[in-house]
Protein backbone atom coordinates (compact mmCIF):
# COMPACT_ATOMS: atom_id res chain seq x y z
CA UNK A 1 0.00 0.00 0.00
CA UNK A 2 1.37 3.42 -1.01
CA UNK A 3 1.13 6.10 1.67
CA UNK A 4 1.03 9.81 0.83
CA UNK A 5 1.31 12.80 3.15
CA UNK A 6 -1.94 14.35 4.29
CA UNK A 7 -2.91 17.38 6.36
CA UNK A 8 -4.00 16.79 9.96
CA UNK A 9 -5.36 19.15 12.62
CA UNK A 10 -2.97 20.68 15.14
CA UNK A 11 -3.86 22.31 18.44
CA UNK A 12 -2.73 25.85 19.21
CA UNK A 13 -1.24 26.53 21.70
CA UNK A 14 1.25 23.71 21.16
CA UNK A 15 3.82 22.54 23.74
CA UNK A 16 6.70 23.21 21.31
CA UNK A 17 5.77 26.91 21.27
CA UNK A 18 2.98 27.79 23.71
CA UNK A 19 2.92 31.40 22.47
CA UNK A 20 2.47 30.28 18.84
CA UNK A 21 -0.52 31.72 17.00
CA UNK A 22 -0.48 29.64 13.78
CA UNK A 23 0.14 25.99 13.06
CA UNK A 24 -0.38 23.06 10.76
CA UNK A 25 0.48 19.39 10.57
CA UNK A 26 1.20 17.03 7.69
CA UNK A 27 1.52 13.31 8.33
CA UNK A 28 2.64 10.21 6.49
CA UNK A 29 2.66 6.55 7.48
CA UNK A 30 5.74 4.41 6.92
CA UNK A 31 6.87 0.87 7.56
CA UNK A 32 10.53 1.97 7.79
CA UNK A 33 12.21 0.23 10.70
CA UNK A 34 14.62 1.63 13.27
CA UNK A 35 13.20 5.15 13.10
CA UNK A 36 14.07 7.75 15.67
CA UNK A 37 12.84 11.34 15.54
CA UNK A 38 16.33 12.50 14.51
CA UNK A 39 16.63 9.92 11.73
CA UNK A 40 13.18 10.89 10.42
CA UNK A 41 14.01 14.62 10.57
CA UNK A 42 17.31 14.12 8.73
CA UNK A 43 15.62 11.99 6.08
CA UNK A 44 12.85 14.56 5.55
CA UNK A 45 15.20 17.57 5.49
CA UNK A 46 17.51 15.73 3.09
CA UNK A 47 14.66 14.85 0.72
CA UNK A 48 13.95 18.23 -0.82
CA UNK A 49 12.92 17.94 -4.46
CA UNK A 50 14.89 20.22 -6.81
CA UNK A 51 11.92 22.56 -7.27
CA UNK A 52 11.84 23.09 -3.49
CA UNK A 53 15.55 23.94 -3.43
CA UNK A 54 15.04 26.51 -6.20
CA UNK A 55 12.04 28.06 -4.41
CA UNK A 56 13.99 28.35 -1.16
CA UNK A 57 16.90 30.06 -2.93
CA UNK A 58 14.49 32.51 -4.56
CA UNK A 59 12.79 33.18 -1.21
CA UNK A 60 16.14 33.82 0.46
CA UNK A 61 17.14 36.27 -2.29
CA UNK A 62 13.82 38.14 -2.17
CA UNK A 63 13.63 38.32 1.63
CA UNK A 64 17.25 39.32 2.33
CA UNK A 65 16.50 43.09 2.06
CA UNK A 66 13.80 42.71 4.75
CA UNK A 67 16.13 41.09 7.28
CA UNK A 68 14.53 37.65 7.25
CA UNK A 69 17.02 34.95 8.17
CA UNK A 70 17.73 32.70 5.22
CA UNK A 71 19.31 29.77 7.00
CA UNK A 72 22.13 29.81 4.47
CA UNK A 73 24.64 30.62 7.23
CA UNK A 74 24.66 27.61 9.52
CA UNK A 75 26.23 28.14 12.94
CA UNK A 76 29.64 26.50 13.36
CA UNK A 77 29.63 23.30 15.43
CA UNK A 78 25.92 23.67 16.14
CA UNK A 79 23.37 20.90 16.48
CA UNK A 80 21.49 21.41 13.21
CA UNK A 81 19.37 19.32 10.89
CA UNK A 82 19.24 20.70 7.39
CA UNK A 83 19.53 24.43 8.04
CA UNK A 84 17.58 24.48 11.31
CA UNK A 85 19.01 24.34 14.84
CA UNK A 86 17.72 21.61 17.14
CA UNK A 87 15.72 23.20 19.98
CA UNK A 88 14.63 20.06 21.87
CA UNK A 89 14.46 16.29 21.51
CA UNK A 90 12.99 13.32 23.32
CA UNK A 91 12.12 9.70 22.48
CA UNK A 92 9.11 10.59 20.34
CA UNK A 93 9.91 13.98 18.81
CA UNK A 94 12.58 16.45 17.77
CA UNK A 95 11.98 20.20 17.55
CA UNK A 96 13.84 22.43 15.11
CA UNK A 97 13.41 26.16 14.81
CA UNK A 98 14.53 29.72 14.32
CA UNK A 99 13.66 33.02 15.96
CA UNK A 100 13.53 36.17 13.88
CA UNK A 101 12.41 39.73 14.48
CA UNK A 102 9.34 39.15 12.27
CA UNK A 103 8.35 35.65 13.37
CA UNK A 104 9.55 32.61 15.30
CA UNK A 105 8.87 29.12 14.08
CA UNK A 106 9.21 25.54 15.22
CA UNK A 107 9.15 22.35 13.18
CA UNK A 108 8.33 19.32 15.28
CA UNK A 109 8.93 15.87 13.79
CA UNK A 110 6.90 13.50 15.91
CA UNK A 111 6.73 9.70 15.66
CA UNK A 112 3.56 7.83 16.56
CA UNK A 113 3.85 4.03 16.42
CA UNK A 114 0.76 2.14 15.28
CA UNK A 115 -0.45 -1.17 16.62
CA UNK A 116 1.16 -2.86 13.62
CA UNK A 117 4.58 -2.49 12.05
CA UNK A 118 4.01 1.07 10.88
CA UNK A 119 4.76 4.52 12.23
CA UNK A 120 2.92 7.79 11.65
CA UNK A 121 5.37 10.65 11.09
CA UNK A 122 3.91 14.07 11.87
CA UNK A 123 5.58 17.27 10.63
CA UNK A 124 4.08 20.00 12.81
CA UNK A 125 4.82 23.66 12.08
CA UNK A 126 4.13 26.26 14.77
CA UNK A 127 4.64 30.00 14.19
CA UNK A 128 4.54 33.09 16.40
CA UNK A 129 4.09 36.21 14.28
CA UNK A 130 5.59 39.35 15.85
CA UNK A 131 4.44 42.09 13.50
CA UNK A 132 2.69 42.91 10.24
CA UNK A 133 5.67 41.78 8.18
CA UNK A 134 5.56 38.37 9.89
CA UNK A 135 1.84 38.13 9.12
CA UNK A 136 2.32 39.15 5.48
CA UNK A 137 5.27 36.80 5.05
CA UNK A 138 3.35 33.85 6.47
CA UNK A 139 0.28 34.64 4.33
CA UNK A 140 2.51 34.79 1.25
CA UNK A 141 4.41 31.56 1.84
CA UNK A 142 1.55 29.41 3.19
CA UNK A 143 0.43 28.17 -0.27
CA UNK A 144 4.03 27.12 -1.00
CA UNK A 145 4.48 25.64 2.48
CA UNK A 146 1.32 23.55 1.91
CA UNK A 147 2.99 21.98 -1.13
CA UNK A 148 6.58 21.81 0.11
CA UNK A 149 6.04 19.94 3.40
CA UNK A 150 3.97 17.10 1.89
CA UNK A 151 6.41 16.89 -1.05
CA UNK A 152 9.32 16.44 1.36
CA UNK A 153 7.43 13.83 3.41
CA UNK A 154 6.45 11.97 0.23
CA UNK A 155 9.99 12.15 -1.13
CA UNK A 156 11.36 10.74 2.13
CA UNK A 157 8.75 8.12 3.00
CA UNK A 158 6.14 7.43 0.30
CA UNK A 159 6.61 3.79 -0.68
Amino acid sequence: MRHRASMRPVSIPHPAMPEGDWGDCFSITTSASGLTPEIAARQIMGSRPNWVVRLMLMRDFLMRPFGLKSGMHEPDNADVIGIFPVIARDNTSITLGLNDRHLDFRLVIELEPTSGEQTHIHAITIVKRHNIFGRLYLATITPFHNRIVPAMLNSAYAA
